[in-house]
């Protein structure tokens, strides 16, 4: 029998980068369900993007293991990695 910890951390995490078609600004994130979480940034229920909407997905990477996701948000979120979004990946 498994664990119940491994039962929720057993998810793929997704980063991903959206773009507000209304001012062209990115926001970059992490998810373990990449439509759910394009639905809430397009709704009115998140603060920071309710009023950049709508949003459409730009670009996205999954990873297996949690902290390596968001290491790789802070790491594109950082100076050196927003530069390396812009030039390599939107």
């Amino acid at each position: 029998m498994r664990s119940r910890a491994f039962l929720y951390d057993n998810f793929m995490y997704f980063v991903y980068i959206i773009r507000s078609q209304k001012d062209g600004s990115y926001y970059k994130g992490v998810t373990t369900n990449l439509e759910k979480r394009l639905e809430q940034h397009n709704s009115i229920k998140n603060r920071y993007t309710s009023n950049k909407q709508p949003f459409e997905m730009t670009w996205y990477c999954c990873f297996e293991d949690k902290m390596k996701a968001y290491d790789f948000e802070r790491y594109l979120k950082s100076g050196s990695g927003f530069a390396f979004a812009k030039k390599r990946l939107v």
